[in-house]
């Protein structure tokens, strides 16, 4: 982790917080990362790459975490996401790029390889699996205290988060997305109701990483973090053709909740997505949570590596 250095790099007009490690110019991997994730969530994966002879660098997306946040947060897209990515690795000089995503991030990924197709090397996703640019409704079959419709709906969340610091926010969140459950309120309750301040973190989440997050959190806030994702799912590309030609890996935990979606679980465990990302191949980690990558990091570095290795 010591080894992990920080710097701030300008793009697009606004300065985005860059960990970086390793010095290899030729072989490069980007981590991009989910909610309430930051560049901290790949904290084992870019030490594991970097070792390997990769060179890691891991952003906060604008209005996340260090990075400045846009001048209208509520005006924020995925295309701004993307934009930043690509002005980052041109800033970088790296001409071609490994993405790894989690949550939200894999769509960003998945969105930056279809437009962008000779930046992109390979792709593994954790958490979520390539869906078209048009996604499906999410949100049918499941009831209005759902998580997602209920951060949805402007001013919601701010309120019910507002109640709470940063780090409680983001310990919430760690908690109710490592079990195995959607999270849903009752029509009374809200999402950070559905965790009682005595309730343990996951075993293998330290409080040590919940302060970094919540320093994280305290400094951008969340107002950019629920427009993207929860705010943007429905945003419009102009993409040419909807295929993944890119090697592609997806790591999914046993116990994510998302395989629990209705539009979710059959997709993922069929093998749908190989209409549109032919080269890939799905790997499932038996007790693995929504946040396998923390969880199980020696798992999931190893997955990664033989990816990078197969695919350099």
């Amino acid at each position: 982790m010591d080894q992990i250095q920080h710097k701030f790099i300008e793009v697009n007009g606004l300065k985005l917080h860059v960990a970086e490690i390793g010095e290899n110019e030729s072989k490069a991997v980007l981590f991009c990362h989910g909610f309430p994730e930051i560049w901290y969530s790949w904290r084992h994966q870019m030490v594991a790459v970097a070792k390997a002879g990769y060179r890691a660098i891991a952003p906060d997306y604008r209005g996340y975490g260090l990075s400045d946040p846009p001048s209208v947060p509520q005006e924020a897209t995925y295309s701004d996401f993307i934009s930043d990515l690509y002005s980052l690795l041109d800033v970088l000089g790296i001409s071609k790029v490994f993405l790894i995503a989690k949550d939200f991030g894999a769509r960003v990924a998945y969105l930056f390889v279809l437009l962008h197709p000779e930046r992109v090397a390979g792709v593994v996703t954790l958490g979520i699996p390539f869906f078209p640019p048009v996604l499906p409704p999410l949100k049918e079959g499941l009831p209005e205290g759902f998580y997602m419709a209920r951060w949805e709906e402007p001013g919601r969340a701010e309120a019910d988060f507002g109640r709470l610091d940063p780090k409680t926010v983001v310990r919430n969140i760690y908690i109710l997305f490592s079990r195995p459950d959607v999270p849903v309120a009752e029509k009374n309750q809200e999402i950070m109701d559905l965790v009682d301040s005595s309730t343990p973190l996951p075993s293998w989440f330290t409080e040590e990483d919940l302060a970094n997050y919540g320093a994280l959190y305290e400094k951008s806030g969340f107002q950019t973090a629920l427009k993207v994702p929860y705010r943007s799912l429905q945003e419009v590309f102009n993409v040419p053709e909807v295929k993944v030609d890119a090697p592609a890996l997806l790591i999914m935990g046993e116990k994510d909740y998302c395989i629990k979606f209705p539009s979710m679980g059959g997709y993922i465990r069929s093998d749908q997505a190989k209409m549109f990302v032919p080269r890939l191949e799905t790997v499932f980690i038996p007790e693995g949570s929504h946040f396998v990558q923390e969880q199980f990091p020696d798992q999931v570095n190893e997955l990664i590596l033989n990816f990078l290795k197969t695919h350099s």
